[in-house]
């Protein structure tokens, strides 16, 4: 582990601790741009995020109905009754997105898949990046909001699922998230700059409990127009 990754990982509350757990559940509300032009506002309001906190395995109950819930895999998606009953499902569902332009309307598996994908990697962030396969380096820092933030560029395995295999978290004097970019390759490579506060400790673990993302430009400055992505959480509760 590098040395920023040390630092930002003591600061969320320590790997001992982390590893205590197994599953975290996440009550949130989605909102913002994005569904919007995606034709399904609305769709992830008041859910709850089910995670698996050391495999990539994410449901969010209620979905598409009050008695059904989505499960999510990397190479599967399916909609299920709540006591586990398959009712539809998707093989390969980033396949799904194949030909898509940014006007394209979603399905509700466009939908789960995307924000599953997402929210796995947010929800274990920055502990996922000492996961098996994850490369990481510190690079150059970045000034914002008056902070030095120490940045680290993340190479994910082929194995996870996430927005693109080349990320990077920024890091403020505490050693806390501040900033997370990407770009997202079901969107055409459209950008994504998250910015995550109003932390709380939850059992030990230090996470963000509000998200807010936006698109950059070609010099990494945050657009701040539209707001694409609204992220509200409510108790997280590992076990």
């Amino acid at each position: 582990m590098n040395d920023l990754l040390d630092f930002a990982i003591s600061a969320h509350g320590g790997i001992d601790r982390w590893n205590e757990f197994a599953e975290l559940q996440a009550p949130v509300s989605i909102d913002g741009a994005i569904w919007h032009l995606k034709q399904q506002p609305g769709l992830l309001s008041d859910k709850v995020f089910s995670i698996k906190t050391h495999t990539e395995k994410l449901t969010i109950t209620p979905f598409s109905a009050s008695d059904r819930r989505s499960v999510f895999t990397p190479g599967r998606l399916s909609l299920e009754t709540l006591d586990g009953n398959v009712v539809e499902m998707r093989d390969s569902p980033e396949s799904a997105y194949a030909g898509h332009s940014v006007e394209t309307p979603w399905d509700k598996f466009h939908v789960a898949y995307f924000a599953s994908e997402a929210l796995w990697t947010y929800l274990t962030s920055p502990f996922l990046y000492t996961y098996p396969g994850f490369e990481t380096e510190e690079i150059e820092p970045w000034y914002e909001n008056d902070e030095k933030w120490r940045r680290l560029k993340i190479t994910f395995p082929d194995h996870v699922a996430s927005h693109t295999k080349t990320q990077i978290t920024h890091f403020g004097p505490e050693g806390l998230m501040r900033r997370h970019d990407y770009t997202v390759d079901i969107l055409g490579g459209a950008t994504g700059a998250n910015y995550p506060s109003n932390y709380r400790e939850f059992q030990g673990i230090k996470m963000p409990t509000t998200r807010r993302i936006y698109a950059y430009d070609e010099h990494l400055q945050k657009v701040p127009e539209p707001l694409l992505v609204t992220l509200d959480f409510g108790e997280l509760r590992f076990s």
